[in-house]
């Protein structure tokens, strides 16, 4: 469709022609599509829905429920609902369905009702507005994310080439150009593909601060401790690191013959010669067989590979050597009593080869592990971020990056599928998931050990596996919101399958085909949002449907972004309903068959028998209709004002106020 300038011109107001003109002069530049005045006041339409949560969808303790959410539903929609963490989320990283004609879905009722749930048909790559439909999808929602983020915030997009130069030139009109942090390119794919044009190997992450001046980029401190120049390496100080990653690859999981003991090194240990093979869990990274040949020819002996029958891709072995998985003793093995003689003349000449065998515990030279020297300025430089993320130098989870950021950190599309698969099984036919390396490598970078990550495109579920990984391998505290709707046209809500399922898996540990792996820990609550809500709705609530929006919507104003209050279900209370993280307790005042009662002296005197017999100290938190009787001990919450009130919908607030759009 041709844009049409003086038809819309002719729709603004004198205000909005005047920020026009002082746009266009101070910016220079400036993104134009059809459609663009109510693409940017959409958001101000949009009302808040009525959340119901989904317990048996629940997973984890009560208090891991209460810090993580899985939200089912539209999410401009739950955005919105979501009121009480508007400036409160520390990191918003997602992957919105890329304009490929494939994923990428169109109501063109939004354009007048923002407020229809209906996803819409695929917008196909033939469709001559498909790059302005999807803008007008994406502006409203990076409006409402720069809301949701506190003023230190930041947000991170991923996005290919089809919409990059779009997304960037929105994004420097919501955020501003002065805002933006990076530039992110990361290598998707490590395999060129073969054709008469360039090989698309690369996608981008775009990284956008609220106020750059306020944004923190959280760097691992260089701890010189563990560094040595025990060999007297010309090149200076270097730190030992482990050469392995945890990652099952079966061509990379090879055995490593030891120069000095003969023995066969592991990624994930020593081979034991009584048939003990260490599981595949893990694979040798930071160089290629290749270089790792080149390295152990150095310690005096040729290497050649071998199949040793053991399921791996062929081990490094010194050439001539019988040794085998059964029936071999390294001590009788006449080549290695040589190579060790030779090794261990190589040790006390100094200077090793980058890949050396430390001691072993008995402090026998060369006896142990594999390990590689890593000089103390490559260390340095992995602490600080590029923009370009690769993958040959993947150390550890918890490493920052290195100078080009090598694709074992930031990983590939072939890896999160695989990672994808292990989790959940084959057959989610789900082919955008995004590898947990780079998502966790964001996170670490741009949200604090105890912040909060919202992901309004959830898809499989990445960031939260990836928040829940980094929590459990550093110890820390960070929290999740996911959004997500699926494709319910089809009857596939990937939040109740595909995304409940990978984070289920995640906390526990469960797999597919009744396999285990070591559960992660930690836990969400599953919310669905209904239909839109008002004082009316509120009022005619049942009382599991009330109990809900209360518990979902309460904030105040110096605990806003806390954990979400916890429902007491034991039915012998009649008034709580909840415990927030401090132990203080909710009420609903609830007269039997509805509606909602009154706080009076009578009410007081039963909501203060159960708070004694729950052992909950003042002060209640109270809900109810009228306050007809006050205490020193109670906080009295309106209904339907407070909840309305949470929920944004007050005269004062700058979104849902339909009078600012007229």
């Amino acid at each position: 469709m041709e844009f049409d300038f003086e038809a819309e011109l002719s729709k603004l107001s004198r205000e909005e022609l005047e920020r026009l003109a002082k746009s266009m002069m101070t910016r220079g530049v400036a993104l134009s599509f059809h459609g663009k005045r109510s693409a940017l006041q959409i958001a101000k339409k949009v009302r808040p829905r009525q959340t119901r949560r989904e317990p048996k969808l629940h997973v984890g303790s009560p208090e891991a429920q209460s810090k993580n959410m899985l939200i089912e539903g539209e999410n401009l929609q739950a955005m919105v609902t979501l009121y009480k963490y508007r400036g409160q989320v520390d990191l918003i990283v997602t992957d919105p369905p890329y304009n490929t004609g494939q994923y990428f879905r169109y109501n063109d009722r939004w354009d007048n009702d923002p407020n229809d749930p209906e996803l819409g048909t695929i917008v196909s790559s033939e469709d001559g507005s498909r790059h302005t439909k999807w803008i007008k999808a994406m502006m409203p929602r990076l409006q409402i994310m720069k809301a949701m983020l506190k003023p230190s915030g930041v947000l991170a997009i991923c996005i290919d080439d089809n919409e990059l130069f779009h997304l960037g030139m929105m994004l420097d009109e919501v955020f501003g150009e002065k805002n933006r942090l990076a530039i992110i390119n990361w290598q998707k794919a490590y395999s060129p593909k073969g054709g008469k044009s360039v090989s698309k190997t690369t996608d981008y992450v775009l990284v956008y601060a609220k106020d750059k001046g306020l944004a923190k980029m959280d760097l691992l401190p260089i701890d010189r401790s563990g560094s040595k120049n025990i060999d007297g390496d010309d090149s200076g100080d270097w730190i030992p690191t482990d050469p392995s990653a945890r990652q099952n690859r079966e061509k990379t999981a090879y055995a490593i013959q030891s120069p000095f003991t003969g023995n066969l090194h592991y990624p994930n240990g020593e081979y034991e010669y009584d048939g003990n093979l260490p599981e595949a869990r893990a694979h040798w990274v930071n160089f290629t067989k290749a270089e790792a040949k080149k390295q152990l020819r150095e310690w005096g002996m040729a290497y050649v590979e071998k199949d040793l029958g053991d399921g791996r891709g062929n081990a490094l072995i010194l050439s001539g050597s019988s040794v085998a998985l059964e029936d071999y003793d390294p001590a009788s093995d006449p080549v290695v009593q040589l190579a060790a003689k030779k090794a261990l003349e190589r040790r006390e000449k100094g200077n090793w080869p980058k890949l050396y065998f430390r001691d072993d515990k008995k402090r026998r030279p060369g006896a142990g592990r594999p390990r590689l020297k890593t000089p103390i300025d490559v260390v340095r430089a992995g602490m600080i971020p590029t923009t370009f993320w690769d993958e040959e130098f993947y150390e550890t989870p918890a490493e920052v990056g290195s100078v080009t950021w090598p694709h074992a950190q930031s990983g590939h599309s072939d890896m999160a599928k695989k990672e994808l698969d292990e989790i959940v099984g084959k057959g989610h036919a789900f082919d955008t998931v995004k590898p947990l390396r780079l998502l966790k490598k964001i996170i670490q970078i741009w949200c604090p050990d105890k912040g909060l990550v919202l992901d309004p495109y959830a898809g499989s579920g990445s960031t939260g596996h990836a928040v829940l990984e980094l929590n459990k391998e550093l110890e820390a505290d960070r929290r999740f919101i996911l959004i997500e709707e699926g494709a319910p046209e089809n009857g596939d809500k990937y939040a109740r399958t595909l995304t409940w399922q990978r984070l289920h898996n995640a906390v526990t540990g469960k797999r597919p085909n009744g396999k285990k792996a070591k559960p992660l820990g930690g836990g969400f609550e599953y919310r669905l949002l209904t239909k839109t809500i008002d004082a009316k709705t509120v009022l005619t609530m049942q009382r599991d449907e009330l109990i809900d929006v209360v518990l979902t919507s309460h904030w105040e104003n110096h605990k806003r972004s806390a954990p979400s209050l916890r429902r007491v279900d034991e039915e012998s209370y009649q008034y709580l309903v909840g415990l927030d993280q401090n132990g203080e307790g909710y009420f609903l005042i609830w007269d039997n068959g509805g509606p909602v009662g009154s706080l009076s002296i009578d009410t007081y005197k039963k909501v203060a028998l159960e708070a004694k017999r729950a052992s909950i100290e003042p002060p209640f938190h109270v809900y109810a209709r009228y306050e007809m009787f006050q205490s020193p001990n109670v906080r009295f919450w309106k209904i339907p004002d407070k909840i309305l009130a949470d929920l944004g919908l007050n005269e004062n607030d700058e979104y849902n106020n339909e009078d600012e759009t007229a």
